[in-house]
């Protein structure tokens, strides 16, 4: 059977009922990915309630997002690049393959958060007030992201190489990737932030010490004997071929975050120039409040990648049909519950990251239109995860360039402009939700759900 464990008591994804598999990858895969979050989001919600000047500190937290998308970016292009090429390997029964992907992997992760460090400290300055930043905010994002940087290279390999933990079946090892370095990250950030007086360095200190836990567990787990397919050092050096389909597969998630941090970009940029210090803090606590929403729907499209890529492998196209069904219906309902829920209740998420007032009353308004789409979202998702899992890569980065470069960037800087100040900065976002949300969905649906169902009618016949 493809896929057996080392003791053979770990069962492939081609057995079984599909909407089981996919849950039990999704589930501890969406905790794993809330838990990685928190590293960030605990960060703000303390920073965001220091005395005296939160407010201002989480301005210059939110200046910095552009650049930690960046290196998000980077992580997917070969986490989430690999990962498939993994999956459809261990399917077609080729272990060896499989290993080899997995330590090209890591070797492009290594080189590549070295030299990002690098650069970014050398331009970051400049940049960060290119993004929004005030002479009031600067001191704020400079002091965090100067830390934060000396985390990179653990930041990426822990969760660009979280996944590969996921795609052998061990979901749960995954979930406590991020678990142990978050709970360290709870405990460290009050201690460091409020009792040592440290503030925003105290908050990327914590994060920096949690990134190196949850990169030592992952490394642990890769190198020892516990995985089906282990790491090995000889396969580190990335050749060129490989290298190029890992980045293929990749620029899809690469495009996502990278299309992101534009995105963060223009909008603190366009926020400071109509709206100043205030709305970029809200904006700060808006995509705090999305990045949390989209956790469940995005552990659900991720779980199933492997459970998709594993069938496709193996030419079950059938399963791969009732994968994508199950993880688009599902996803439905749940974003409907929640986009009901944070347009009734928009104070209630604005207070947990702040009790200032000015912040709570106008920041209502906005969380209600930017995330007025939120609903459809679940299409954005679950065609990206098919196009991207199944290898339809060139699909996947058209519609992450169309929803956020061609669609979102042109209205941030024009609606504002427009009459319609920073109203037009958050109403961007939804426009783009729908109309890429069913660009992205319809496509699929076209050009890799019925081309399954064709294959799956000559297998069968």
């Amino acid at each position: 059977m493809h896929g057996m464990g080392k003791n053979g008591s770990k069962p492939d994804f081609g057995a079984g009922r599909i909407p089981s598999l996919i849950l039990r990858q999704a589930i501890p895969l969406a905790i794993a990915q809330l838990v990685q979050l928190l590293y960030n989001i605990v960060d703000r919600i303390y920073i965001g309630h220091m005395p005296g000047d939160g407010t201002l500190a989480l301005t210059g937290i939110g200046i910095t997002f552009p650049l930690i998308s960046l290196i998000a970016a980077f992580t997917n292009l070969y986490g989430m690049g690999g990962m498939p090429l993994f999956s459809m390997a261990r399917g077609a029964d080729q272990p060896e393959k499989a290993r080899t992907i997995m330590g090209h992997t890591m070797g492009l992760l290594i080189i590549t958060s070295v030299i990002l460090m690098a650069v970014i400290y050398l331009f970051q300055r400049p940049l960060l007030f290119l993004f929004g930043a005030s002479a009031q905010s600067f001191p704020y994002a400079n002091a965090y992201l100067s830390i934060y940087l000396l985390g990179t290279p653990c930041a990426m390999i822990s969760i660009g190489m979280n996944g590969f933990i996921n795609a052998q079946g061990y979901p749960t090892v995954g979930m406590l990737t991020t678990v142990l370095g978050a709970v360290l990250n709870l405990i460290l950030d009050p201690v460091l932030i409020y009792v040592l007086h440290w503030g925003v360095q105290g908050a990327a200190v914590a994060t920096v010490i949690s990134q190196t836990v949850s990169c030592a567990w992952v490394l642990r787990f890769l190198i020892g004997g516990r995985a089906e397919i282990t790491l090995k050092r000889k396969y580190l050096r990335p050749t060129r071929d490989l290298s190029r389909k890992i980045v293929t597969l990749g620029s899809a998630g690469f495009m996502m975050s990278a299309t992101n941090g534009i995105v963060q970009a223009a909008c603190t940029s366009t926020l400071q120039l109509f709206g100043g210090d205030l709305y970029v803090s809200i904006f700060t606590v808006l995509c705090s409040v999305r990045e949390i929403m989209h956790l469940p729907i995005q552990g659900l499209t991720h779980g199933s990648q492997p459970v998709l890529g594993f069938n496709f492998g193996a030419r079950k196209y059938d399963r791969v049909r009732s994968g994508i069904r199950f993880m688009t219906l599902l996803g439905l309902g749940y974003t409907l519950v929640l986009w009901v829920v944070v347009l009734l209740f928009p104070g209630a998420f604005l207070g947990i990251f702040s009790r200032q007032q000015d912040l709570i009353v106008q920041g209502m308004d906005a969380m209600r239109l930017f995330f007025a789409g939120f609903l459809f979202m679940t299409f954005q998702f679950a065609g990206q995860a098919v196009f991207q899992g199944l290898g339809y890569a060139p699909y996947a980065v058209f519609f992450s360039i169309l929803r956020k470069v061609l669609i979102v960037v042109p209205l941030t800087l024009l609606l504002p402009r427009l009459g319609l100040g920073v109203n037009g900065v958050f109403l961007a976002e939804p426009i783009s939700d729908v109309i890429g949300g069913l660009a992205c969905f319809l496509t699929m649906r076209r050009k890799v759900y019925r081309r399954l169902e064709q294959e799956g009618e000559k297998r069968n016949g």
